[in-house]
């Protein structure tokens, strides 16, 4: 299914837009589902005719994989408004990240983790977590040098999170099976820990988690 897949990407913000061109470029038909009055002709015209915008609702009823990268404390909202879409994979692209003083602080939920709070309450949907752990940078173009930056996919259903890791892998990122669902809580971690050495650690936007392999 991952040559053909029809994915919807719900937020059209720096990382769905980003994820969106990438996908799209890499043969994947598209659909931005963005309110009512969005303004995405600029988006759409980097998408170079692969890609459209409908609503919410529609461009997750058309889809095959949906993809929510929305701010984290919108995302349970945001899944209620795709309609029925029981059955079908979504991707939780999202973090719970607070700010301080001192930089950035990983805000979990009750559940542990953004993606378990819609697994709860969506009992229908197939969740896997990942996009997460990386800037917009990197989702417009996952190059690392003569790499790729890795892709970490936390999910309890296995079928959805190979269906991701093929999409993730024909987009040039190197997927990674972190586990189950509960380790979305690990990713969230993990990302909050990103923010901190991209943004106050010194970094930059463009330091990336690769894992070394051996052997």
């Amino acid at each position: 299914m991952s040559q053909t897949s029809k994915i919807a990407i719900i937020g059209a913000g720096n990382v769905g837009a980003s994820l969106g061109i990438n996908l799209s470029r890499h043969g994947y038909p598209v659909r931005f589902g963005v309110r009512e009055g969005s303004d995405v002709k600029e988006l759409l015209a980097k998408c170079e005719g692969r890609a459209e915008a409908a609503s919410v609702s529609a461009a997750a009823q058309w889809a095959d994989v949906i993809f929510l990268a929305v701010p984290a404390n919108a995302a349970e909202e945001a899944v209620r408004s795709l309609g029925d879409v029981k059955g079908k994979v979504v991707v939780d692209c999202t973090n719970p990240v607070a700010w301080g003083g001192d930089g950035p602080r990983l805000a979990p939920t009750p559940e542990g983790s953004v993606a378990a709070t819609l697994a709860k309450a969506f009992p229908g949907l197939r969740v896997v977590k990942g996009f997460s752990t990386f800037g917009a940078e990197f989702h417009l173009d996952p190059r690392v040098g003569d790499t790729s930056v890795d892709v970490q996919l936390a999910s309890d259903d296995a079928e959805a999170k190979a269906l991701v890791s093929a999409i993730a892998t024909k987009a040039g990122f190197t997927p990674v099976d972190v586990g189950p669902l509960r380790n979305a809580a690990l990713l969230e971690s993990l990302a909050v820990l990103w923010i901190h050495l991209a943004m106050k650690g010194g970094q930059g936007r463009h330091v990336a988690f690769k894992l070394l392999k051996r052997g």
